[in-house]
């Protein structure tokens, strides 16, 4: 792949170097002083680019490379010419991203928009806010009274930190980022335009309409949390929003007001979970997936892309459709709805 102006390719790293860092075995004949400085896939890749093959739909692409190295998983490893440099890898996914993390270092969190270090004399930080060392502070930031911002942190430009937030140590808080009303661990990276502390969505029927109700909790962020971009996470009315340890959130993802979400969570774009869920550990919500309000979802269970969950899903369940159900149930019902429209098809008979 050409240098990218974005991310530039630096000295790279040897096959020796990338099976010691992988884990992965050096395939028969493979030199490991060769080395590779960039990423890229099969049909694109060149002498210098380390590229990945975990899946025979893509044979063609395979016989075809001129990548410097693939990684392939052990079960495809027949499938390579004998000629293409490559590292064996129990899970070739997982070894090729932590090859990538390695090559371009730079691309795991926003970068700061100038690229410099240090208190830009453009942001607007309040005399009584608190940052230690090392703190980084971009042209048109905006730093609250009282708010505390750990070592090591990024503040990007443009974004606006509310009075008495606390934002952990070596933190990512991308451009345009708001975030109120919130305490935030070490190691959370925010991606441009995250939302964080807004009030919730809470409104009572009342005599003049619709009047609104409180929202006085807090969002709590733990420990290596990330968050893409233009996601939105409301504030507590009386309880707090908790956002758990190592969870991943899409960019696009909305979560409303006392939802509480468990440690080492994936939950893809365009999801909407409603008021009062609780989500247990290492849950997987799928794309596009709705979830309505004061359920709770158990520990390891998973929610198939573009679902709506009415009610409570068991610890370790699989469930998909609308409405959510256990995922042998939901195919077998659309399984017999693709037969019971086939059979109307018949030749001879008409449809409605």
């Amino acid at each position: 792949m050409h240098d990218s102006p974005f991310f530039p390719s630096g000295r790279g790293l040897s096959l020796g170097e990338l099976a010691d860092l992988t884990g992965a075995a050096l395939g028969e004949g493979s030199d490991p002083q060769v080395r590779v400085t960039g990423l890229a896939p099969l049909e694109a890749a060149g002498p210098d680019d380390l590229s990945f093959f975990d899946n025979p739909r893509y044979g063609g692409a395979l016989a075809a490379t001129g990548a410097g190295c693939i990684i392939v998983g052990e079960r495809h490893v027949g499938l390579v010419r004998p000629d293409l440099p490559r590292l064996v890898a129990r899970n070739a996914q997982a070894a090729f991203a932590s090859a990538g993390r390695a090559l371009f270092p730079d691309a795991l969190w926003p970068k700061p928009i100038f690229g410099e270090s240090g208190l830009s004399p453009k942001a607007e930080i309040h005399p009584t806010a608190l940052l230690e060392e090392d703190v980084t502070v971009e042209a048109f930031a905006v730093i609250g009274a009282g708010a505390v911002i750990g070592k090591g942190t990024v503040i990007a430009a443009g974004a606006a930190i509310a009075a008495g937030c606390r934002i952990g140590r070596d933190c990512r808080v991308g451009a345009s980022v708001t975030i109120s009303h919130a305490f935030l661990g070490n190691r959370v990276i925010l991606h441009p335009g995250v939302r964080i502390g807004q009030d919730g969505f809470g409104y009572a029927p009342g005599r003049a309409g619709l009047e609104k109700v409180v929202q006085i909790g807090r969002v709590i962020i733990q420990d290596d949390v990330e968050i893409g971009a233009n996601t939105t996470i409301d504030r507590g009315a009386i309880r707090d929003t908790v956002i758990g340890e190592a969870t991943k959130i899409d960019n696009a993802v909305q979560i409303a007001h006392n939802v509480r979400i468990g440690r080492h969570c994936v939950i893809v774009s365009q999801v909407g979970i409603s008021g009062s869920v609780d989500i247990g550990d290492q849950v997987m919500i799928g794309g596009q997936t709705g979830v309505n309000g004061h359920v709770t979802i158990g520990d390891g269970a998973q929610i198939a892309a573009v679902s709506t969950v009415q009610g409570d899903v068991p610890p370790g369940a699989r469930w998909g459709g609308t409405p959510a159900k256990p995922v042998r149930e939901w195919f077998r019902e659309m399984t017999l709805l693709s037969e019971m429209a086939r059979k109307r098809r018949a030749p001879g008979k008409k449809d409605d």
